[in-house]
């Protein structure tokens, strides 16, 4: 009996590879389809309570708004009634991208913060992660935004000890959130 080369050896290999690989990526491609459309349902239902903690609303509506002036910005969505707008944008914290909802309402001849909700984060657990914890100091951090305009700055807050990066992003956040909302009212 004759051995194989090493050549057609690697080829042989090269040729299982390819077909696990191709096995494995037909049964990931059934897997999304199948878990898409509940995906996009808990995200939308996750998306609405973030909207309807910062500005409760029956219904939101999309507005246009200059993306090249303000680039963290995603989308502003009026809330019916007039109330005020919701305004989903994503920034760089400390540890990655932080995706937030703050609230915008006008203020007598203003327009400040209604609320902030965090949708998701990749900060540091016990530091930066408490910007969207429900612990009191989570909800201190958050509810420390109501009530303050486009000139918020740090100082203004009560910041997260130990977590400055993740305070300032967010606060920078939230007053570039209101000037988008200026620049469309």
């Amino acid at each position: 009996m004759k051995k194989d080369s090493t050549g057609a050896l690697i080829f042989k290999l090269g040729i299982i590879l390819l077909l696990v690989c191709a096995v494995v990526a037909g049964v990931l491609g059934v897997v999304n389809e199948i878990t898409a459309d509940r995906i996009y349902q808990q995200k939308r239902e996750k998306t609405f309570a973030a909207y309807s903690a910062v500005l409760p609303a029956a219904e939101y509506e999309e507005v246009g708004f200059d993306k090249s002036q303000f680039g963290t910005v995603d989308i502003i969505e009026k809330a019916d009634g007039g109330e005020g707008y919701v305004v989903q944008t994503t920034f760089s914290g400390a540890q990655g991208m932080i995706t937030m909802v703050v609230g915008v309402k006008e203020s007598g001849s203003k327009y400040t913060c209604s609320g902030i909700s965090i949708i998701s984060h990749s900060e540091t657990s016990g530091l930066g992660a408490v910007a969207a914890s429900s612990s009191e100091k989570g909800e201190s951090f958050r509810s420390s935004f109501i009530g303050k305009d486009k000139n918020i700055k740090i100082a203004d807050i009560d910041a997260i000890s130990g977590a400055t990066i993740t305070s300032k992003a967010v606060t920078e956040a939230v007053a570039t959130a209101i000037k988008a909302v200026e620049s469309i009212a």
